[in-house]
């Protein structure tokens, strides 16, 4: 968790963006990761992406809405 939270220190992104990958692994998203053992919890698998970098986030600011907008 430290290590995921070095890459989202805001707890309500991390959080955030780990519970999105959870339901598009639960959906049935592959997930990104090639070298998975077993059947892992979606959580940590998601917690793995992001620690290496296979998912990422971005900042969205009040630019991006209005030119989502347009």
């Amino acid at each position: 968790m430290k290590q995921a939270a070095d890459k989202i220190p805001n707890p309500n992104i991390l959080i955030n963006t780990i519970s999105r990958r959870v339901r598009q692994l639960t959906a049935g998203s592959r997930p990104l990761l090639d070298d998975i053992v077993g059947n892992p919890p979606t959580i940590d698998i998601a917690l793995r992406e992001l620690i290496e970098e296979k998912i990422t986030w971005s900042p969205h600011t009040e630019k991006d809405q209005s030119e989502s907008d347009s």
